[in-house]
């Protein structure tokens, strides 16, 4: 067996219950995911797939809201404390309530860092600072339609780590892993941040092929699909969920 790969694996808080999103995340852990992202659900997340898509609607539906996900991260830092956990959600979720007071209360919660898609580097509204004045980090999404010049800029920029989307439009569909996204992941890298390469990876061949130009592959939509189908069977989820997890990091 070679070298073990290291995940980023992305869940939404309270999918299909919050029991079943922690049964989920625990397989995940077992299977070797290395960090968590867990999504806040929004109603309109624009990067994400139908699977993602999906479930956010599930758990709206439910009344859920942003501190019911905060308390689902904090139960699972209780119990993963060694786990490092970042949000993902989308600007107006972090900015209605205020970014400085929405990292507060996130990193008590036990969140190291925040991934918001539509906070561009160069315009994040003060959520870099924010993350900085509670101990946090903040992790800028790059993706292959930024021009070469901004990329550029956002590569050195100081970042610890930048989140790399593998290709453009939404995630789930399966992505190609070619020359273009090694060139892509390669400029991204080349201010010495960590990169975290992501969108649409589903399988250990995908990820293996990633593995050498990226800190760690991400991979959401693939976990959430498996929650889907076996929702209803909290046991076959978890064997299903930790087998994937397992494939992907190649334990």
């Amino acid at each position: 067996m070679s070298e073990k790969i290291k995940l980023m694996s992305h869940l939404v808080a309270g999918y299909p219950t919050d029991e079943l999103a922690l049964t989920a995340a625990r397989a995940l852990v077992s299977g070797g995911a290395d960090m968590l992202e867990i999504q806040l659900p929004f109603s309109d997340p624009s990067a994400d797939g139908p699977a993602i898509q999906e479930a956010c609607t599930k758990v709206l539906s439910r009344n859920y809201r942003t501190q019911d996900g905060l308390n689902f991260i904090e139960q699972l830092h209780k119990e993963f404390p060694e786990i490092p956990i970042y949000i993902m959600s989308y600007g107006s979720l972090v900015y209605t309530p205020g970014v400085a007071a929405f990292c507060k209360k996130a990193a008590h919660a036990g969140v190291k860092g925040m991934i918001i898609p539509d906070l561009p580097f160069d315009n994040d509204e003060g959520l870099t600072q924010a993350c900085k004045d509670n101990g946090m980090e903040n992790i800028p999404v790059a993706a292959p339609s930024m021009a070469p010049e901004r990329l550029a800029k956002l590569a050195n920029a100081g970042f610890e780590h930048i989140y790399a989307a593998l290709r453009a439009g939404i995630t789930g569909s399966k992505t190609t892993i070619d020359e273009n996204t090694t060139k892509f992941l390669t400029a991204v890298g080349q201010g010495k941040s960590k990169v975290l390469g992501g969108f649409g990876i589903t399988t250990g061949e995908q990820a293996k092929s990633l593995a050498p130009f990226v800190d760690a592959v991400v991979a959401g939509s693939v976990f959430v699909r498996i929650i889907t189908e076996h929702q209803n069977d909290s046991q076959a989820l978890a064997k299903a969920i930790e087998a994937k997890a397992r494939e992907i990091t190649n334990m």
